[in-house]
């Protein structure tokens, strides 16, 4: 029968898509200790440091950019850019990495998994919503991001239809958007 450790462990995880951080089980009242005493067992599988994974827990196709966004363990990652578009059906955009965004101050000190792509901004709360559980970039800061990347323009037009079609975006925030995109390649040109 599972202790009372891994009944909070599986609280958390409900939430998560089946994950779990170290700093989200201190909270929790789990030690450390306990986790890898999990790990070990089979019950939780380590997929990062410091990011566990409830492996009897049903698939989702959510999962990996769950784990994404806790990859960062002590923040939260936001997705963000392209991912952020097919997480919100914007665009037929196709990325091979799931693309996050952490803090401007944030310091990696380990290896970037091959599968992620991280960028580094200040997101204020107006910028960043919660779709099922897992923290995402709004549509209209999404859109900027893209641009800001050079994702391509037939792209960031389709991107804008989808969104005002779906309504995300209203009529006058997409014109707005699109008079800032107009606005970047003109000064990016200039620039050059």
């Amino acid at each position: 029968m599972p202790g009372r450790e891994y009944e909070k462990v599986l609280d958390i995880a409900a939430e998560q898509h089946g994950y779990i951080t170290t700093s989200q089980a201190r909270e929790g009242r789990v030690s450390s200790n306990a986790l890898r005493m999990m790990a070990d067992r089979g019950t939780l599988e380590r997929v990062s440091r410091g990011v566990y994974r409830v492996p009897t827990f049903p698939p989702s196709p959510y999962a990996e950019y769950m784990e994404a966004s806790l990859w960062p363990a002590g923040d939260q990652g936001v997705i963000s850019h392209h991912s952020a578009l097919v997480l919100y059906g914007l665009s037929d955009v196709s990325p091979s990495a799931i693309h996050i965004t952490v803090p401007k101050d944030f310091r990696i000190r380990r290896r970037i998994p091959g599968h992620l792509v991280v960028h580094h901004a200040e997101l204020a709360n107006r910028e960043v919503r919660v779709l099922e559980g897992i923290p995402i970039t709004t549509p209209a800061r999404t859109i900027e991001d893209c641009n800001r990347a050079h994702i391509g323009p037939a792209l960031l037009r389709q991107a804008l239809e989808d969104a005002e079609r779906e309504g995300y975006l209203s009529s006058t925030r997409v014109a707005e958007l699109k008079e800032k995109m107009q606005h970047d390649s003109v000064q990016a040109a200039t620039d050059e």
